[in-house]
């Protein structure tokens, strides 16, 4: 399954997040709705079905002594959820702390997973983005 696409969404009062509709039958039959959130390097969290971060997570555990910075990043930080009945999902206040979170925010699909952006946030970051050149990765990239 590949998850992509934008969606503009809005926290309620106790920090839950409604999972957008296209999104919900996969995140059902993949993993029960169950997922797991983390902190991402840039700043947003990181959503991921269960097995999709069991994969990610025995990566990380088993990086060197040298990343053990970056494994309590990504490991401390990792809270289990499931989408409830309502179809939320609730980000902890610690996690929704960490990436400024406010009420309006952005899922972004990246594929194997989901990013969770504050909405001013995100629109910042991308415009950082499309300002700067392009990475060498995508210079031979055919559009």
């Amino acid at each position: 399954m590949v998850f992509q696409g934008a969606s503009n969404l809005a926290l309620d009062a106790k920090g839950r997040l409604s999972v957008p509709t296209r999104h919900r039958e996969v995140l059902q039959l993949l993993c029960q709705g169950r997922l797991t959130v983390t902190k991402h390097p840039d700043g947003c969290l990181m959503l991921f079905p269960r097995p999709t971060w069991e994969v990610f997570r025995d990566k990380v555990a088993a990086l060197p002594m040298s990343a053990s910075g970056w494994k309590r990043v990504f490991l401390g930080n990792a809270m289990d959820v499931e989408i409830d009945s309502a179809s939320r999902v609730l980000i902890s206040p610690e996690l929704r702390r960490s990436a400024g979170l406010k009420n309006d925010v952005m899922l972004l699909g990246m594929g194997s997973h989901f990013e969770l952006w504050d909405a001013e946030t995100h629109a910042a970051h991308e415009a950082e983005v499309m300002a700067g050149p392009l990475p060498d990765a995508l210079k031979d990239f055919s559009f």
